[in-house]
């Protein structure tokens, strides 16, 4: 029964032993001429020496006799019958295990930036090296670069270099090596209680920030800021928020959608739309003058005032067969003023048609007799033409 006993003894002992690539704990037995011995429950002894002392996180820097700690075995036993342990692997892993952590618990850290490039940021938290996207940044340091120009971006970007910055570890996955920073996510979260104040339809009051060619930012309430797009500044086409805005205005603006971080905003639905009214104003048939707006490929935008604006489609102001469009349209002169004849109008679409005034209108050409070798009878030739 006792031999029984010792041979199970045997057996545990042996299954027990930690194999190479292992990550095993224990307690630091000695500290001595640059080697650590480590008490592994009993079974073994390890000893971590050499390279392999490289600190791969905070882990190890103080360590002394006594201590718990944790390694990696990367030899079964060495030439003193001892079982070679290793920090650096176990503080690689200890480490990216503390980054996982850090996803679950969506804790906010400090990381340095180390580079740019023209898709993010180069950082570093802890002993890892990880990325940040553009997309990531706070909407403070995000680059407003006209045309997504990748170069201006990079210039944008290098300001930060070397700088701390608070983020989240967004993705940490040791086997594919892929760490992903947010310092969006941060902020969102400290601006959450900020946000939670408004709600969509609130007006609020602020200052324009920022143009680019498809809107314009505005600051507001404590730190927030929200993009109002070119086609929620007015209610006329413009070419440009520049057209209307400038840097430093005080507007006012209705919140039409919140989506975390981004807020989106109009400055026209605070204002009573004009195109409401515009049968009141105009009537098909109406000659009035209007002040060339634009001249497009397609014809002329035409401002009849402040908050109407039409267009004279190319084909509405000649009677002559256009040829060359260009030609023709060289004619027109932003600025300039001519009589025009209200055509069409689409208040839902915002949409109003104009004809250049003595331009007549074109009668639709005949269609071509279709010579047929039968005479079919009239009466199946009308039948035809009704299936059709």
């Amino acid at each position: 029964m006792a031999e029984q006993k010792f041979e199970d003894l045997l057996k545990d002992y042996f299954a027990n032993i930690p194999k190479v690539g292992d990550l095993v704990k224990g307690k630091i037995i000695s500290i001595d001429k640059g080697e650590v011995r480590i008490d592994i429950n009993g079974i073994i002894i390890g000893v971590v020496r050499g390279e392999e002392l490289f600190s791969e996180s905070k882990e190890f820097t103080h360590i002394k006799a006594g201590d718990e700690v944790e390694a990696t075995v990367v030899e079964d036993e060495n030439e003193n019958g001892e079982m070679e342990l290793s920090f650096r692997v176990a503080g690689h892993r200890l480490v990216w295990e503390r980054m996982a952590k850090h996803v679950k618990d969506g804790d906010v850290i400090t990381a340095k930036i180390l580079a740019a490039n023209k898709g993010g940021l180069m950082i570093q938290a802890d002993a890892l090296v990880g990325f940040m996207p553009v997309s990531q940044l706070n909407p403070d340091n995000y680059p407003r670069v006209q045309g997504g120009d990748k170069n201006r971006i990079f210039e944008h970007l290098k300001k930060f270099v070397g700088k701390a910055i608070r983020v989240k570890v967004i993705n940490a996955d040791m086997d594919e090596e892929k760490l992903i920073f947010s310092e969006k996510e941060v902020w969102e979260e400290e601006q959450k209680n900020i946000l939670d104040a408004y709600k969509v339809g609130d007006a609020i009051e602020g200052e324009i920030s920022a143009l680019t060619p498809f809107g314009a930012f505005v600051k507001f309430g404590e730190g927030l800021e929200g993009l109002c797009h070119i086609s929620e500044i007015v209610w006329q086409r413009i070419d440009h928020p520049k057209d209307i805005l400038k840097i430093g205005d005080h507007v006012k603006a209705q919140i039409i959608d919140l989506n975390k971080s981004k807020i989106y905003l109009s400055l026209k639905r605070l204002i009573d739309d004009p195109w409401k009214h515009v049968k009141e104003k105009y009537k098909v048939g109406q000659v009035i003058a209007g002040e060339i707006h634009k001249v497009e490929p397609f014809g002329l935008m035409i401002k009849l005032d402040e908050e109407i604006h039409g267009l004279a489609h190319i084909s509405d102001l000649t009677d002559k067969r256009v040829s060359d469009p260009k030609v023709l349209l060289s004619k027109f002169v932003v600025g300039e003023k001519h009589n025009f004849e209200i055509i069409s109008m689409e208040p839902a679409e915002h949409r109003l048609g104009l004809r250049l005034e003595g331009v007549q209108v074109k009668q639709e050409e005949p269609k071509e007799e279709v010579k047929q070798e039968k005479q079919e009878p009239a009466k199946s030739e009308t039948a035809e033409e009704k299936s059709e």
